[in-house]
């Protein structure tokens, strides 16, 4: 169990994206957050989303990995997901997909009553990200 000065908190959740301007407009745009930051070189943004920043950076990276640079995505032919899923949770699940898909969300599962006390559906953002829209869990 960690104590004192050692409890960590989750800074950020950094996309790897094909567009950073671009990336982050659509986010504003589909799912109603504020861009906080673009920094002049379009190599960052970051959005208004709370206790917690969401951050976009390019695919391409010395930071990631320094042999080559570029993060490794999982093979997308293969896969239905990747290995990251972003929820966000609405009061008004249906508006919020409406919303996402109006501005340019791939539709991937309209919402649905889930099992466990959740409304959910699914979308994927320009770079094929899945993106859960969803209700709190009602208990």
């Amino acid at each position: 169990m960690a104590s004192g000065g050692l409890k960590p908190r989750l800074g950020y959740i950094i996309m790897y994206t094909s567009d950073v301007e671009k990336a982050a407009s659509f986010y504003d745009a589909a799912f109603g957050y504020t861009v906080r930051r673009l920094d002049e070189s379009r190599k960052w943004a970051e959005l208004e989303s709370g206790a917690t920043t969401i951050a976009f950076t390019p695919l391409h990276q010395r930071e990631t990995d320094a042999r080559s640079g570029e993060v490794q995505l999982p093979d997308s032919a293969a896969a239905e997901r990747g290995a990251l899923e972003v929820c966000f949770a609405y009061e008004d699940v249906d508006a919020a997909y409406r919303r996402a898909v109006e501005n340019g969300a791939v539709p991937v599962s309209a919402p649905e009553e889930k099992p466990w006390g959740q409304k959910s559906g699914f979308v994927r953002d320009m770079d094929g990200n899945v993106v859960r829209i969803a209700s709190y869990v009602r208990e």
